[in-house]
């Protein structure tokens, strides 16, 4: 599987569903999923164009940090992110897309205000309601943004969610719409120490239908990379 190759077609599918959305590439951010492949394959989709590389596990990424593997890209953690993970997190990269408690929100502040920073998190939404999925309700979103917009040391600057994955195309798009119209009511309330930002949803088999409902961060993993072996972990 060549990866360059890859890359260079889901950047013009990217390009093409903004396109037909009447919407700039520019706005769109295509960030590698880079989760189980090593800091080569990583240097492999930079040199192939991206530069915004996503990482679930804490001390997976630790470890490609250390052999260079994300130099001159910017690194974003979206995976579940434990507290005491948090001090590994914060600070290294450039956004958090997993948001969603309080406690994790003071956590981060707290951290990134002892290094003198602000962190930029995204809350997460559990947009389908399921149970083996983190994430708070698209209800409790409001209600959770106004407890912690005071918090000095993050700064929210959008939502992420992903619909289930046992969803239909119709289905997908409609959680999609549910969340973009989510993010527009946010954005709109124009909280202190809000920038609503970005909208991250839409992965390898949904990420076209996603930018065209307004998503405007899509997480590419097995499209640019190919399938993960999960039998080696």
């Amino acid at each position: 599987m060549d990866i360059a190759d890859n890359v260079k077609e889901i950047l013009g599918r990217a390009e093409n569903a903004a396109r037909r959305a009447g919407r700039d590439f520019s706005e769109i951010t295509v960030l590698a999923a880079s989760k189980m492949n090593d800091a080569a394959r990583v240097r492999q989709a930079f040199d192939a164009g991206i530069r915004h590389f996503g990482e679930n596990r804490v001390q997976e990424m630790r470890e490609k940090l250390a052999q260079g593997a994300y130099d001159g890209a910017a690194l974003h953690f979206i995976g579940r992110l434990q507290k005491n993970k948090v001090k590994d997190v914060t600070g290294v990269c450039r956004l958090i897309h997993s948001v969603d408690s309080e406690s994790l929100a003071e956590a981060i502040s707290k951290r990134a205000e002892s290094a003198g920073i602000v962190q930029d998190v995204l809350i997460e939404i559990n947009v389908g309601a399921e149970e083996s999925k983190s994430g708070i309700s698209p209800a409790a979103a409001d209600e959770l943004i106004c407890r912690i917009a005071g918090f000095s040391g993050i700064r929210v600057s959008g939502l992420m969610a992903i619909p289930p994955a046992s969803a239909g195309i119709t289905e997908t798009r409609n959680y999609f719409d549910l969340m973009y119209k989510l993010f527009v009511d946010i954005k709109d309330k124009k909280y202190d120490n809000v920038n609503m930002s970005f909208l991250s949803m839409g992965m390898t088999r949904d990420f076209e239908d996603a930018i065209m409902a307004g998503s405007n961060i899509v997480r590419i993993g097995t499209a640019i990379f190919g399938a993960r072996n999960y039998a080696r972990t």
